[in-house]
């Protein structure tokens, strides 16, 4: 299996952050050797960075020994299913703060991983309370 990279990891190390690059760049390179892979909704985040350059995406992904090339599933689409209903039933509650569907679907898509790289741990951890996760 592999872990999930978390889209702000590769925001950092794209665009050299000076808070966050070297520690998520640090962090990626430890776990290379594990597996890296991302969510196709991460691969859709990064357009932007990339001003919608999918070959210098392509290029910087595959650079980094990150994975961009595994599909959705219909097992991802019914863990986000469950995670969107916890999800949801929380933030009515007034539990858990708004979050992007986006964060959702990476975390069901990262339940059926290793777990997720991120440094936003306690986002993921409100609707996937025993998801693994690793930090820079």
């Amino acid at each position: 299996m592999a872990w999930v990279v978390d889209t702000c990891l590769l925001i950092d190390v794209a665009e050299a952050d000076p808070a966050f690059g070297v520690a998520s760049a640090a962090l990626l390179d430890a776990k290379r050797p594990e597996g890296l892979t991302i969510c196709p909704v991460t691969y859709a985040e990064l357009a932007p960075v990339f001003d919608g350059d999918a070959a210098a995406q392509n290029e910087f992904l595959t650079n980094l020994g990150v994975d961009w090339t595994e599909g959705w599933t219909l097992k991802d689409t019914v863990a986000a299913h469950g995670a969107w209903h916890r999800y949801v039933v929380g933030k009515r509650a007034g539990r858990i703060p708004k979050r992007p569907v986006a964060d959702v679907l990476i975390g069901a898509f990262a339940g059926l991983h290793d777990g997720l790289h991120t440094r936003n741990g306690g986002d993921f951890r409100t609707v996937f309370p025993t998801l693994r996760l690793t930090a820079p």
